[in-house]
């Protein structure tokens, strides 16, 4: 036991909480105490259910440890960074009490995301024990201290609601939003685990549920805004809106979540149709050698998919945003408002795709070469593309993310469903790319590198005093990951542990090469025109200990340490 509270991952957890603790203001000292308790929640849990094996009913990605402790802390960590950031901005009158106040309904509201999914895990692996005949009268004491620790968590977020609020149904409406989003993640993260077996550690799950509940419970707090709220007090309603979100938020928040409702669409419409429709096997298309059940399955997909992005889903965006003109059609004429800029950078991103993909492509074929290794070139792929736009094209850049984005999504599920006649040609060409961390039902790997590089321009949206965060996934992922990567696998003789391959030469080199970045990139910044507020000391914290989760954490890093870094940078 001793030998697991001292592990390296949790070692450069609790130095990484240290840090944006050190900095958190007495303004916000409710939230720091609900971080704490947080992670010694996590903590517990975590040891418990290894210990105890409880968690052998989910079937986690395998050679992997839980992830819980890095998984919980995570998001609440880094939505407490913003508002440490923000905090800046009111105390100097660059940002209103409104902005203040919906950051802080959605630190609270991740934060009770995690600590709900706390409880379920703390609930199973009780049940399991109970099934075993153990230690009764331990597990009786054991569930008093977790009642209390459970009803002082919720006085410290009590307390911290009371502080900015108005009324007693103000409250009472705040805690009713978060306790919903609590409910909301225990119940996605059992879906997640059941459907995508094998797919994710738990902190991988819990990172995934907290940001899908966090961001839709927003798109549902903006339609219910728009709502004259017939049945729905109206406190809940105009509460955490706080900001005006801006066209391309809009666009971004619509489509995603217009794809990753598409199954279920797609589900009912296949239902209907085989329903009223007899097919046989021996029904054949004589030219594709292809059933016609497999042809109709392949067109009601097509159909799915464009109804939801040309109709519904444009509908939900002109509901909530005052669109003049059709989101698809806004998109197109934001294009070519700067054309020369922006059809410049698109021609350039087709060029840097083309090449890379038809040289890494052959060489993965062909080549002895890891894996691993191979997949940090588009790395590498990702600095060139991405940099440049986020330096003179920002807004352009966040659309494109989440357009890069939604094609993945499309295309994971032709893959997934084998939809004629694109899904042999996806799976076969994304199996060239993938290592042990992919599963046979999802390819995750070019998600989390796409994600890594666009949320920190995403949550940077808005005031940011902190120039170098948005390109925390940039030089954590693009640059950091690579070096040490590679340096580590030809010069790496050092372990870190006797178990792991992640050796000292290659983080050195990888915290080396991240800092050489910011040097070169800081003057670019400056002559760009931002004022530049980063402290050196802070950035070597922040590279340092994103650096060493990285050497440490069995977890997908490309998820967690973009996260880590740009949190650290907030600061």
């Amino acid at each position: 036991m001793a030998f697991a509270l001292c592990s390296g991952e949790r070692a450069v957890i609790l130095l990484y909480i240290s840090r944006v603790l050190f900095s958190v203001p007495l303004s916000l000292l409710h939230e720091a105490i609900a971080l704490l308790l947080l992670a010694f929640a996590a903590l517990f849990v975590e040891i418990s259910t290894e210990d105890s094996k409880a968690l052998d009913r989910f079937k986690t990605r395998p050679g992997v440890s839980s992830g819980i402790l890095l998984g919980t802390v995570s998001l609440p960590t880094v939505m407490l960074s913003r508002l440490i950031q923000l905090s800046r901005a009111f105390s100097e009158h660059d940002i209103g009490p409104e902005e203040l106040g919906y950051i802080n309904m959605q630190y609270w509201a991740v934060s009770i995301s995690c600590f709900g999914v706390l409880i379920f895990l703390h609930a199973v692996r009780c049940l399991s024990l109970n099934n075993t005949s153990s230690l009764c009268l331990r597990s009786l004491q054991e569930e008093k201290y977790t009642a209390f620790y459970i009803v002082f968590y919720a006085t410290v977020c009590y307390m911290s609601l009371a502080k900015k609020s108005y009324s007693g149904l103000d409250v009472a409406m705040k805690l009713l939003w978060i306790l919903c989003h609590g409910l909301a993640s225990v119940r996605l993260i059992q879906h997640i685990l059941h459907t995508f077996s094998s797919c994710a550690s738990i902190g991988e799950a819990l990172l995934v549920t907290g940001g899908l509940v966090l961001y839709f419970g927003d798109m549902l707090l903006i339609t219910l805004a728009k709502i004259d709220a017939y049945a729905l007090p109206s406190k809940l309603v105009s509460l955490p809106i706080g900001i005006r979100r801006s066209e391309i938020s809009i666009i971004i928040q619509g489509v995603l979540l217009g794809l990753l409702l598409l199954p279920v669409f797609y589900k009912v419409l296949l239902r209907t149709w085989i329903h009223f429709t007899v097919l046989t096997d021996s029904e054949t298309n004589a030219t594709e050698g292809r059933t016609s059940e497999e042809i109709m399955r392949s067109i009601i997909f097509y159909a799915s998919l464009v109804v939801t992005l040309v109709l519904i889903v444009p509908a939900w965006m002109q509901f909530v945003q005052d669109f003049h003109v059709h989101p698809l059609l806004w998109v197109f004429l934001f294009v070519f408002s700067e054309p020369l800029k922006r059809l410049s950078l698109c021609i350039y991103w087709m060029g840097v795709i083309s090449a890379s993909v038809l040289r890494f492509y052959n060489i993965s074929k062909n080549s002895k070469i890891e894996r691993i290794l191979l997949r940090k070139y588009y790395h590498l792929v990702a600095v060139l593309m991405f940099s440049p736009a986020l330096l003179f094209q920002p807004k352009f850049l966040d659309l494109s993310f989440g357009a890069a984005l939604a094609s993945f999504l499309a295309l994971e599920m032709i893959r997934v469903w084998k939809i004629w006649p694109l899904g042999h040609l996806v799976h076969q060409f994304m199996n060239a790319f993938t290592d042990h961390r992919d599963s046979d039902i999802l390819i995750v790997s070019h998600f989390s590198l796409l994600l890594g590089c666009a949320l920190p321009k995403w949550m940077s949206s808005g005031f940011n005093d902190r120039p170098l965060a948005p390109f925390a996934g940039i030089l954590s992922l693009g640059i950091g990951d690579t070096m040490a990567s590679v340096v580590g696998h030809k010069y790496g003789v050092l372990r870190w542990s006797k178990t792991g391959k992640k050796t000292v030469e290659g983080t050195a080199a990888g915290i080396t090469s991240v800092l050489v970045a910011c040097s070169v990139l800081v003057p670019l910044l400056a002559s760009t025109g931002f004022i530049l507020s980063q402290h050196w000391l802070s950035l070597l914290v922040a590279v340092t200990v994103s650096g060493l989760l990285e050497a440490y954490t069995s977890q997908l890093d490309n998820a967690f340490i973009p996260l880590v870094f740009y949190s650290l940078l907030c600061l």
